[in-house]
């Protein structure tokens, strides 16, 4: 599977982990089904809110806390599924000319990209409402998409052979800016909360700058290090925008403190009358080469963790659980660790609990009573016999075509026909149950039982 995504996890047979949007649920795919689980309790358990055997995943999406996941599987890799996992029951599909490369989820859009194009569907009924085709090059379906539905913006590469951002609009549908943010490509992007702020690292993965999405003016620019060039594979801001996190193909996971305050003092040119290392380093630097410079100027790590080996692909995101402010890894050998974050600079973050998340679903069911007769079972998380997903997208497979084709399953979604729409074949209520699905209206607790 290499050539499908670059992805080591999926050749090797590991795990692929991916938290939601608000860095409330982890989802969890293996070679026998996904998994879903809540980080309200993370210090101390991690509960499994959902199980189910299906096809061999690469990629899951879930839509903050609501029963909604997208999900595309090895077996069909042109093929995106939305379902309601509550319920068990497939929403909708589409099928595409190539690999679904990424997806991205706000409560507004639901992004697919290709290798050369992007579709942004209205999540609310699953129409597509633009196409964005002949992108550059992108064979690791790099891009972001803000979980903001104030500032819904996506971004995606703008070059093969710099680092250029474009920033796209994706409530208005039109291109917002570029930003020429690295000399060589993009390896890793990442929106703040609030989307108006975007992380970007290049392939070099020594400098992360942070830019404002809304002009591409440059807020920040961190040092990862100097001594070699790494692999970023992600880069997230925490839930409160204060952090930044980016882990690579080494052993060491760096937390970055965006401090604006300092920013906003630096812009006014005010300087405290004590701050004199700060005048000896810019009196210094003056003479120096530009290059040289700029490693004076950029942010170092506010804290870091070592983890046991390097070559591992690590998820990393920081939110505020129980009032506490921690840092979650995720790693394709089946693990989640659990740090918190120091206040001093400079200290290393400390083990509050690691995870296995290769537990035997059976067990990890019975912990949370969610054995109650349950179905479980089908592929993408219909059961069998339920109905869910009907075949009609597949006539569009071995089209050249970039328009996907789309068909309803059990939880049909409205009406139309074509490629580009959601078809027919919803019951009465579905639209209302869609709608509130995607809102987050639905309860999803800690049971998988239909509701």
């Amino acid at each position: 599977m290499m050539s499908l995504l670059g992805r080591p996890d999926v050749d090797a047979g590991e795990v692929f982990v991916n938290f939601n949007q608000n860095i409330t649920s982890l989802a969890v795919a293996t070679s026998g089904g996904y998994s879903l689980y809540s980080l309200g309790s993370v210090d101390s358990a991690l509960d499994k809110i959902y199980h189910t055997k299906s096809d061999e995943l690469f990629l899951i999406e879930r839509l903050f806390e609501s029963s909604l996941v997208a999900i595309v599987s090895q077996r069909a890799p042109r093929k995106l599924k939305v379902c309601h996992f509550k319920k068990q029951s497939e929403i909708c599909n589409y099928s595409y000319a190539n690999t679904i490369l990424a997806v991205k989820l706000n409560r507004e859009r639901l992004i697919v990209c290709l290798e050369e194009s992007l579709y942004i569907h209205n999540i609310q009924d699953m129409k597509v409402v633009h196409t964005i085709r002949d992108t550059p090059c992108n064979p690791l379906g790099l891009c972001a998409l803000s979980s903001s539905s104030d500032h819904c913006y996506l971004a995606y590469p703008g070059s093969v052979t710099s680092g250029e951002v474009q920033i796209f609009d994706a409530i208005n549908l039109h291109a917002k800016t570029m930003i020429p943010a690295h000399d060589t490509p993009l390896a890793a992007i990442a929106f703040s909360p609030s989307g108006t702020e975007i992380a970007t690292a290049s392939e070099r993965g020594t400098v992360i700058r942070v830019f404002s999405s809304q002009d591409g003016s440059r807020l920040f620019e961190l040092r990862r290090g100097l001594k070699r060039c790494v692999s970023i594979v992600s880069l997230s801001f925490s839930t409160c925008s204060d952090y930044l996190v980016s882990s690579s193909n080494t052993e060491t996971v760096h937390i970055f403190r965006l401090d604006r305050s300092a920013t906003e003092q630096s812009d006014h040119g005010k300087q405290s009358s004590d701050d004199w290392m700060g005048f000896l380093s810019k009196t210094v630097t003056s003479y120096l080469p530009t290059q040289v410079t700029d490693v004076f100027s950029q942010g170092r790590a506010f804290a870091s963790v070592t983890l046991p080996e390097a070559g591992v692909r690590r998820m990393c995101a920081i939110a505020t659980i129980q009032k506490q402010l921690r840092l979650l890894i995720a790693s394709q050998d089946g693990y989640l660790y659990v740090y918190s974050i120091p206040s001093i600079e400079g200290a290393e973050c400390q083990l509050i609990k690691r995870h296995d998340l290769r537990l035997e679903d059976h067990y990890a069911m019975d912990i949370k009573g969610l054995n109650s007769g349950v179905s479980i079972g089908g592929a993408a998380g219909v059961p069998p016999g339920s109905g869910g997903g009907a075949s009609g997208a597949s006539a569009v497979d071995g089209k050249s075509s970039d328009k996907p084709g789309s068909s309803t399953g059990g939880g049909g979604v409205g009406s139309g026909s074509g490629a580009g729409s959601v078809g027919g074949g919803g019951g009465s209520g579905s639209n209302a149950s869609y709608a509130s699905t995607v809102k987050g209206d639905e309860p999803t607790g800690g049971s998988a039982s239909s509701t």
